[in-house]
Order: structure tokens, then sequence, then C-alpha cells
């Protein structure tokens, strides 16, 4: 297998699972954190508590976690493979997955799933909480959504350029 056939695999593999990733985190933004805006603040939480237990067990780890680890590989084959354009095109869709939607979750979304796990019932705490989580989880959200889109388009118009 050459080194093209490797990298067009991989910047296809990559562009699906940020393209769907995408997708579930758009839903996110665009309806379910809405919904979850309608509701008492105790059954709010309960709700993304819930979601935030099934996720790290469901298979959409099988699609988030894997395609950072392919945009790791891309970045290292595009200075491997440097060919200008194409590869500035694979930099910066890695570059995207890997830190606007990789690591703000971990680095924003995360910790903000684990203060709301500490909360429970509810209360003026609880409602307080809920409502400065449901403005910045979402916000956080967006960029991830907008990250991993972009990061899907990167992909590609690196492989259109190949």
């Amino acid at each position: 297998m050459t080194m093209t056939t490797v990298l067009i695999i991989v910047l296809i593999a990559a562009a699906i699972g940020s393209g769907l990733v995408a997708g579930i985190f758009f839903a996110f933004s665009t309806f379910v954190m809405t919904a979850f805006s309608r509701l008492p603040a105790e059954q709010g939480i309960a709700a993304m508590n819930s979601i935030n237990v099934t996720i790290v067990r469901s298979p959409f780890m099988l699609l988030f976690v894997p395609t950072a680890v392919l945009c790791l590989a891309i970045a290292v084959l595009a200075f491997l493979t440097w060919r200008g354009g194409t590869n500035i095109w694979m930099l910066a869709g890695a570059a995207l997955y890997l830190f606007a939607s990789f690591a703000s979750t971990i680095v924003f979304n995360v910790p903000m799933n684990d203060a709301l796990a500490k909360v429970g019932g509810g209360g003026p705490e609880a409602t307080t909480l809920w409502a400065t989580y449901l403005k910045d989880w979402t916000w956080w959200n967006h960029v991830r959504t907008v990250a991993s889109l972009l990061a899907s388009v990167a992909f590609v118009r690196a492989l259109m350029l190949l």
C-alpha cells in the first residue's frame, strides 16, 4: 500500500468521523439543550447527568476518540508528505478537530459535566448552576460543532487536492 493510498484512507475516515461528530454536537446545540432548558432545573439536571454517564460508554466514544487519533496521524503524515496546499488543509483539519473540538471538550465541557453531577435535586444552588450550565455548555458545544464541521471540510478539501 502506497503512502498516498494510506493518506486517502485516513483522510476519508477523518472526514467522515469529524462530520458525524459535528452532526451529534449540532443536534445537542439545536434541540437537545433547548428541550432541556424547558424542563424544571431538577429534571434537566437529571436528564443531562444521565446522558453524561451514558455517552462515555456509548458508540459515540468509538467515533470521537479514534477521530482524534486519526487527526494526529494526519498531522504526522502532513509533515512526512509535504505538498504545500494539500498539507495546509490537512493540518488545519487536524488542528480544528484536536484543539477546538476534542481538547475543548476535555477542558470546558467535561468539567461542567462533573460540576453538574455533584448537584442533586432542586433548590437555588441547582437552579443557578443549571442556568449557567445551559448557557456556557451550549456555547462551547457550538464551538465544537463548528470546529468538527470545518475539520471535515478541510479533510475533504485536502482529498480534492491530492
